[in-house]
């Protein structure tokens, strides 16, 4: 009897740590994980960097120092260990590579540093010549999005996502100006677009709106939105109406460069974010849902707007980033077959948000960044919605996923903010409350000011 029951609290045991790994991941990594992850990180930390090959041969000057001390022969010099902490979501260790190891010898390694350390994944991040940075993660961390407490901020910046080596995943766009984002039906696309809308309408800029789809998608954020098109004429008439305020915005720009020989180089400016704060007109971001409805065309009169509306997309992609014009595109699908300028448009978007779609989306979205990321998105589980792969034109690329929002959640900071709407008297014609009342397109007027918020 007493063995049964000692055999009856070990299965008990046993189930009940099984129910806290599911059920309450981050407490589990905490009382059990971390402490076993960093005491096997340790004691096997050297030989499992010999057996990885991740080891260099010893100097000569070394290896006649163990000689003569301990007249036996030394050891392969693994990476000096220059920093190792333990985090809610893993392990963070800061390695310096001796000579003859390079990152990528690291970044080929991490399948079997993961299977060696007992960790849900290794992440490897090349900080700088010669020294890397392992993120281990204890457990799935994008089963169960819970976003850092900390998060990077800074002018245009947004955090959106959570990346799977824990870290924030943010939308900086005065580093990445314009991007793609394709994503099948029920992939989680939607999900993103509202976080993305919920953390801009925070800041002080000018959101722009383009659903063909009349307007599902996004009307319900119209009451922070400073322009919204709702079918191809109307997106015709705002992309005309932007890329007028986009020159507008470049004669500012020219006025005040101030490039006499006279003046002094910090007077100079090559985009808006040089110049005085009283000054900068305010950022706009263009949101366009379902970017195939703008080439589509059935008549004639339809090929002459539709060839419009994408000469003015390549046109803001190609030039609006100075003047603080920011784009980004959304569809189902994007590729060569929508027809003429496709391809031109997509080489301007750097930055690249791809969810569960088919290889040849895939493709078209990561092809020209790496040719795994294409391969992880078309793997993506029909179960994991809102998992995507981000990446950008430097080849990097990591799994991500946005917490669940719901519209409603992000209607209502778009309501709560409706006071940020800056002034654009170029867009007001096209404003969700007040489309229908003018006639005509609206002449670029003053330079907009953020009505609240910080400069």
């Amino acid at each position: 009897m007493t063995g049964v029951a000692l055999l009856g609290l070990l299965l008990a045991t046993a189930g009940g740590l099984a129910y806290g790994r599911q059920r309450f991941p981050v407490a589990f990594w905490l009382l059990f994980g971390l402490p076993l992850a960093w005491g096997r990180f340790l004691s096997t930390y050297g030989s499992t960097m010999v057996a990885c090959g991740l080891a260099v041969p010893p100097s000569r000057a070394r290896a006649l120092a163990g000689w003569a001390v301990g007249r036996r022969e030394a050891r392969p010099v693994p990476p000096r260990i220059r920093r190792l902490g333990g985090s809610l979501t893993g392990l963070r260790v800061r390695l310096r590579l001796p000579g003859g190891l390079e990152p990528a010898d690291v970044t080929a390694a991490s399948s079997r540093l993961r299977h060696a350390w007992g960790v849900h994944a290794v992440h490897v991040v090349e900080l700088g010549p010669g020294v890397v940075e392992l993120r281990m993660t204890g457990y799935d961390v994008l089963r169960d999005v819970r976003m850092p407490r900390r998060l990077p901020s800074g002018p245009m910046v947004v955090p959106v996502a959570l990346r799977d080596d824990g870290t924030a995943f943010v939308r900086n766009y005065r580093e990445i100006p314009h991007a793609l984002t394709l994503g099948a039906n029920q992939s989680g696309k939607s999900v993103y677009q509202r976080n993305l809308i919920m953390n801009l309408a925070r800041l002080p800029v000018a959101l722009v709106g383009i659903d063909c789809k009349g307007g599902v998608e996004q009307i319900p954020y119209a009451a922070r939105l400073s322009a919204l098109a709702t079918d191809r004429e109307q997106a015709a008439e705002l992309l005309d109406a932007l890329v007028g305020e986009m020159e507008h915005r470049f004669a500012l720009l020219k006025e005040c460069q101030r490039t006499a020989l006279d003046s002094p180089d910090e007077e100079v400016a090559s985009d808006i974010w040089g110049l005085p704060a009283y000054v900068r007109p305010v950022p706009v971001v263009v949101l366009v849902d379902e970017v195939a409805e703008l080439f589509l065309s059935a008549t004639k009169k339809d090929e002459e707007r539709r060839d419009r509306m994408v000469a003015n997309l390549i046109r803001l992609a190609q030039r609006a980033r100075a003047v603080g014009i920011y784009l980004e595109i959304c569809g189902q699908r994007f590729g060569v077959e929508l027809g003429k300028g496709a391809a031109t448009l997509r080489s301007q978007l750097s930055g690249r948000v791809v969810h569960r779609v088919n290889k040849q989306t895939a493709e078209v979205g990561l092809g020209d960044i790496s040719s795994e990321a294409t391969t992880a998105a078309t793997a993506i589980a029909r179960d994991r919605v809102g998992v995507a792969v981000a990446g950008d034109a430097s080849g990097g690329w990591s799994h991500i996923r946005t917490p669940l929002v719901s519209i409603a959640e992000t209607a209502a900071v778009c309501r709560a903010h409706a006071h940020l709407v800056p002034d654009l008297p170029a867009l007001d014609r096209h404003r969700p409350s007040a489309r229908g009342e003018e006639d005509g397109p609206a002449e670029p007027g003053p330079f907009p000011r953020p009505r609240s918020g910080p400069e």
